[in-house]
C-alpha cells in the first residue's frame, strides 16, 4: 500500500503523516525532506538559488523516485506538488491511495498565522492579508487537489482524530 498525502500547507501533512506511518507499521516520507537530503539545501535555499522552476523540476523528479519504490510507504507531498508537470498523473498511477486533507480557508488561517515565520510564502505578508492569499492559492490548486482518490475534512479535529478516522478509511 502507497498512500500519498496532498493538500495546502498547514493542513498536517506531515504531522498526520508520521502518525499514520506509526499507527499502521509503515514507513514515512516526507517529500520536501527528502529534497532536502538529495540536495543537500534547505527548500528556500534551493528556491533562492535556483530559482522555482528548477524546485518544479527536481520536486518531480524524486517525486517519481519515490513512487517507484517497491515498498509500502506514507508520503506527505508539500502542498503545490500536485499543481505541478504531471505530478497527479503519476500519484494517481497504479495502486496508490491519494488523500487530500481538506481545511476551510478560517482553519488553514489559524493555523498559518501561528507559524508564520517558518512559511517562506507568508512570512512577510501581514496577517490581515493571509486569508485573502489563501483563498486564491485554495481557488487556484483544488482542481488538482480534487483529483485526490479520497478526501478527508481536517476542520475542529485533533491530529489524532484524523489519523483515526484515516485508519478507519484505509481499512
Amino acid at each position: 500500500m502507497k498512500i500519498v498525502l496532498l493538500g495546502y500547507m498547514a493542513s498536517g501533512k506531515s504531522s498526520i503523516g508520521e502518525k499514520l506511518s506509526k499507527k499502521l507499521s509503515m514507513s514515512f516520507i516526507d517529500l520536501d525532506d527528502y529534497i532536502i537530503e538529495k540536495e543537500n539545501m534547505a527548500i528556500s535555499d534551493i528556491f533562492k538559488a535556483k530559482g522555482e522552476i528548477y524546485f518544479r523540476l527536481i520536486e518531480n523528479k524524486y517525486l517519481k523516485e519515490i513512487l517507484l519504490k517497491k515498498d509500502d510507504f506514507i508520503l506527505s507531498l508539500g502542498g503545490g506538488t500536485p499543481c505541478y508537470a504531471n505530478n497527479m498523473e503519476e500519484i494517481n498511477k497504479n495502486e496508490t491511495i491519494s488523500i487530500y486533507l481538506q481545511g476551510t480557508i478560517p482553519t488553514l488561517v489559524k493555523r498559518l498565522i501561528k507559524k508564520k515565520s517558518t512559511r517562506p510564502l507568508i512570512a512577510s505578508l501581514s496577517e490581515d492579508k493571509i486569508p485573502e492569499f489563501v483563498a486564491k492559492h485554495l481557488f487556484e490548486r483544488r482542481f488538482f487537489y480534487d483529483q485526490a482518490k479520497m478526501m478527508i475534512k481536517i476542520d475542529r479535529k485533533s491530529k489524532k482524530e484524523v489519523v483515526k478516522e484515516l485508519v478507519k478509511l484505509l481499512n
